[in-house]
């Protein structure tokens, strides 16, 4: 059968049936319950929520099937790891403990195994140290001393050192793990402070270089190679000119030719890992172009400090949330009229700078604000998306002291399970409380939808069609309401035709945004007493049924029969 699972027979009827009538009663955090036949676990079990009823919405979306808006990597979903020793503190808490790379317990088999789960998990190494790290390989005249705490140096620790032992360490790591690495270098080797403040002078790029040799005489394999961190517009305690930037990486695109000559494959090449400045971007790309720079890489911690009291309302607020479109949307625009080949990447997002704030970066809250954010990205063609971090700080997608996920770890997980490479147009009809994403489903037929429900106190009952007359105004809109696409009238589906959909419904524990444990369609989730990471299990449900998204909550819904030949 051609078409979708669910059909509406337009918009207007769908809210007239819903907003005429009086208001519906419902308990906003029972599971659906899986149709005769059905697998999955989670059942119709119910859990407390965050209200004890809640009024009921209608909603309605309408995906464009008909080709891709924008695509992505494979392995775009991302994490970092960084080199923050113990001694990193903000605001009072120390947060980092032993998660950085020189001492990470790299034999955890939680650790071993979240990663594993992936198959591949694309890991960023660097961060703000990384501009203060040198590699140990072999010269007598420098030697391989640990970061120190000094309040006199740049970010407050002195310049460290990775030993090759470690480096041949976590290469073993990772190649138990399937792990595809990007490594950060220090861009800071052979600077000049020049008289408006900046740093100038060519990159001495010697320590580099004889690292990468290194590398590759280990046959250690590298996905790509980037330069710098937070030197890019106004910078994070240091900045360079994006004339001499550019520079810089055709110097570092010439020692990764040279020295991969005689492999069948290259590491990319990524810079600057810095927060988007527009000028500074469109410069480093025309000088880098065509074919310099595979990726322009940019961090965002839009949410503020982590000390800030604001962090929930904002992540909450969907006008707050909107306002990164335009990073986004600018980035691209500056890539297509490049005429470049450089793609772009999000190289590191945690939220809220300075690692973070405990229960609400690494609680059930902060996956709205991670999920919405890995929607948007994709929708604006950003190919990966790097999350800080995988472990470490108020921020980890694993807990930093027992390992056990924290539950964005699962929102990355199911992201990267069920959403494909090729991202759909869709038209939102209802409350702004609503997140809509849409992609091709990955590796399997149809397509997977993404709701999240900022609403405290709403069930949405969300109807999916399919939809034509898309241009770029209605699909530029979907978070603000304006323009509207046409729902075609293809065939209903019947209940007689036994078609059915997979949902996987997420809720915070006790209906705690601030709880460290997500419920999966009501169960609980977490690791068993070998460290093995949980079965994600969806309900199976009758696909003539909208959607139904609980308040506070987030679901993903796999359509496998959605008629959309884009997902062919």
């Amino acid at each position: 059968m051609g078409g979708v699972l669910v059909q509406v027979l337009g918009f207007c009827f769908w809210a007239f049936m819903w907003f005429a009538g009086s208001t519906v009663i419902v308990n906003p955090t029972t599971t659906p319950t899986p149709s005769a036949g059905g697998g999955g676990g989670g059942g119709g079990n119910q859990q407390p929520g965050p209200a004890a009823a809640a009024a009921a919405a209608a909603a309605a979306i309408a995906v464009d099937g008909t080709k891709a808006v924008a695509t992505t990597d494979g392995d775009f979903v991302c994490a970092t790891l960084d080199w923050w020793p113990p001694e990193k503190c903000d605001y009072g808490t120390c947060s980092w403990g032993l998660a950085s790379l020189l001492n990470l317990d790299l034999s955890n088999n939680i650790l071993l195994n979240a990663v594993k789960a992936f198959s591949p998990l694309k890991l960023r190494l660097g961060g703000s140290l990384q501009d203060k790290l040198i590699y140990d390989t072999g010269d007598p005249q420098q030697p391989c001393n640990p970061f120190v705490k000094s309040t006199s140096d740049m970010f407050g620790f002195s310049e460290g050192c990775l030993p090759l032992h470690r480096w041949d360490e976590l290469n073993d790591f990772f190649r138990k793990t399937g792990a595809v690495i990007i490594f950060g270098l220090n861009a800071l080797n052979g600077r000049i402070r020049l008289r408006d403040g900046s740093l100038g002078g060519p990159w001495n790029s010697t320590n580099a270089a004889s690292f990468i040799q290194y590398t590759v005489d280990k046959g250690y394999t590298i996905h790509g190679w980037e330069l710098g961190n937070e030197l890019s517009g106004s910078g994070v305690g240091a900045r360079i000119g994006a004339d001499q930037y550019a520079a810089d990486v055709i110097t570092l695109k010439s020692i990764v030719d040279t020295t991969y000559q005689s492999s069948s494959s290259k590491p990319l090449v990524l810079a600057p890992g810095g927060f988007f400045d527009a000028n500074w971007f469109s410069e480093l790309i025309s000088k880098t172009k065509p074919n310099y720079l595979d990726a322009i890489t940019h961090h965002i911690y839009n949410l503020g400090a982590g000390v800030d009291s604001r962090l929930i309302n904002r992540i909450l607020d969907p006008s707050y949330l909107d306002s990164e479109i335009s990073t986004f949307r600018n980035l691209q625009g500056i890539l297509k009229a490049s005429g470049t080949s450089t793609v772009a990447w999000v190289g590191e997002a945690g939220g809220a700078y300075n690692s973070g704030h405990h229960l609400v970066t690494d609680a059930f809250v902060f996956s709205f604000w991670y999920l919405d954010q890995l929607g948007m990205a994709a929708k604006y063609d950003t190919k990966s998306y790097c999350r800080q971090t995988l472990i470490g700080g108020n921020y980890g997608l694993l807990n930093t002291t027992t390992f056990e996920p924290n539950p964005d770890y699962y929102s990355a997980l199911l992201w990267h399970r069920l959403m494909g490479t090729n991202v759909l147009s869709v038209n939102f009809k209802g409350t702004n409380k609503i997140r809509a994403y849409v992609h091709c489903a990955k590796e399997s037929n149809g397509i997977t939808v993404l709701l999240i429900n900022l609403s405290s106190d709403t069930t949405t009952q969300v109807s999916v069609a399919t939809g034509d007359g898309v241009d770029n105004v209605a699909r530029d809109s979907i978070h603000n309401g304006q323009g509207s696409r046409k729902l075609s009238r293809t065939p209903r589906l019947t209940k007689e035709n036994g078609v059915t959909r997979e949902e996987y419904h997420l809720t915070p524990k006790d209906g705690n945004l601030h709880s460290q444990t997500m419920l999966l369609n009501g169960n609980a989730l977490s690791v068993d007493s070998d460290g093995n990471i949980p079965e994600l299990e969806p309900v199976e449900v009758d696909a003539t049924q909208p959607i139904s998204v609980a308040p506070y909550s987030i679901v993903f819904a796999h359509i496998p029969n959605f008629d959309a030949p884009a997902c062919r």
